[in-house]
């Protein structure tokens, strides 16, 4: 796969298991483990329940007057995946649109993200609501029509839609079940743990990361094949 120089490219990053180390809904749930949410989350991996159900379900289990615990682990808990800063460098220099799209939840991701400055309008997740007996999550960013999976809670496709292939070279950098639907939609994928087997089972354009040092390497690496490509036809 190539840029098309012709279009603006624009990534879209997932924050659990991607920005982060670690998944971080689960480590909240193996930290307060509320009853019954292993079977919940069982049922998720099974598509017994859409992400949105899952998810949701499992946060209700949790009292809203554990926030504060919560809230405290989980800024405790969370690792940054080196060269972020750096990538989020990378695609300043290049006038590339950088965007978190996460099925996390604000109460995590928005601390952990203030040190790198990222505007608030090119985040993307869910919301937390600690008002009632227990948690409630709120879903500002639903599947549009065109969603063939439906119940993704704060949805990928919907958010990659809204910037035309036409218009946008649109790359995915991901790791986990939430990833799956974008990965497809996206014109290439830089990918890791079950995302990058999804993506080798169906054949996506991808390549495999570890750090975001690896991801720069592979948008360089995109950039000037189509540079030398467009040289080329131009000669």
């Amino acid at each position: 796969m190539k840029l098309d120089p012709n279009k603006q490219t624009v990534i879209f990053c997932d924050f659990d298991g991607t920005i982060t180390l670690t998944d971080n809904i689960i480590a909240i749930m193996k930290q307060f483990q509320p009853e019954g949410w292993e079977t919940i989350l069982q049922k998720t991996l099974d598509k017994e329940l859409t992400l949105q159900e899952g998810v949701g379900g499992m946060f209700a289990l949790l009292p809203a007057s554990q926030q504060k615990d919560i809230v405290q682990f989980t800024q405790d808990y969370i690792r940054i995946r080196d060269g972020f800063q750096e990538l989020l460098d990378y695609c300043k220099q290049r006038s590339y649109p950088f965007l978190v799209t996460s099925g996390g939840m604000d109460f995590f991701i928005y601390p952990a993200l203030r040190p790198f400055h990222i505007p608030t309008e090119n985040i993307y997740c869910n919301t937390g609501d600690f008002t009632g007996d227990h948690i409630r999550i709120d879903w500002p960013h639903p599947c549009d029509e065109n969603c063939a999976k439906g119940g993704c809670g704060m949805c990928k496709t919907t958010i990659i839609r809204s910037y035309p292939a036409s218009q946008y070279n649109r790359i995915l950098i991901g790791d986990s079940l939430s990833d799956f639907a974008g990965a497809q939609v996206a014109d290439y994928v830089f990918a890791r743990s079950d995302l990058a087997e999804e993506c080798k089972k169906l054949q996506l354009p991808h390549s495999e990361y570890e750090t975001f040092f690896d991801v720069i390497n592979g948008l360089e690496s995109l950039r000037e094949e189509s540079q030398s490509i467009c040289s080329n036809k131009s000669n």
